[in-house]
């Protein structure tokens, strides 16, 4: 190996020792940095679940699927709830796990200790015997198995139309009330035309039974003018 080759590697060798040594010295005196302890998670959610479909089940049946962009668990708040900010779609089945019922709004909220839905924005329920609900605030409370509004509420039934204020009714809102309302009811047209009655119609063509009628009209005028006679006007006396 001539000289210039050995001062080659030599200083090649250096080189590299020295880049080694500056990286290794620059990664131990580089503090490793951490986020800081959250010491208040009151307003943090638990979990946070994107591009929910989920079945929830009540008394151990299934009975709801949950469809929502965004859910979010607060368990540290006071009270506990969900969260459905950009909105909630609800569909309820029955035994034989067919849809009868669906909800959906723009916003709900959903307090686990006392089992009550708060639905606020443009909330629409559609009922299983086909009437819908539109409000813009409603509560379920599903211990109470009551549904109750005190916002504006229009229901649009299979014969009726209503609207009005202070709604009441039951979790499958078949059996309601509201109040202050206003609504249509259309009438119902008769299935047959009215018709005069055969019987009065035989006996108005009978011409026996009409002589036989006028002969005895004739007969109580005759009476009434042989005793006109006899028919005086009473006048009571009055004392001056």
């Amino acid at each position: 190996m001539s000289k210039f080759s050995l001062h080659c590697f030599l200083f090649f060798g250096i080189f590299v020792s020295f880049v080694i040594n500056s990286l290794f010295c620059s990664c131990k005196e580089e503090e490793i940095k951490y986020a800081d302890a959250i010491e208040n998670r009151d307003s943090l959610p638990v979990l946070r679940s994107i591009g929910v479909s989920t079945l929830i089940s009540d008394s151990g049946v299934i009975s709801y699927r949950i469809i929502a962009e965004e859910w979010f668990m607060y368990d540290k708040k006071n009270p506990q709830y969900w969260s459905f900010e950009k909105g909630l779609f609800m569909e309820k089945f029955n035994k034989n796990m067919t849809i009868e019922a669906y909800l959906n709004c723009d916003t709900a909220y959903y307090y686990t200790d006392i089992r009550l839905w708060e639905l606020r924005g443009r909330v629409s329920v559609r009922n299983s015997r086909g009437e819908t609900f539109k409000t813009t605030k409603l509560y379920w409370n599903q211990h109470k198995k009551l549904i109750y509004s005190d916002a504006y509420m229009e229901i649009k039934g299979i014969d009726r139309d209503l609207s009005g204020y202070d709604f009441y009714s039951n979790e499958q809102m078949t059996d309601y009330e509201i109040h202050s309302t206003r609504g249509s009811f259309p009438i119902k047209e008769e299935s047959s035309k009215p018709h005069p009655d055969a019987r009065v119609m035989s006996e108005m063509r009978d011409t026996s039974n009409v002589s036989n009628q006028s002969d005895s009209l004739k007969h109580r005028v005759d009476t009434l003018g042989n005793h006109k006679d006899t028919i005086k006007t009473t006048i009571p006396q009055v004392n001056k």
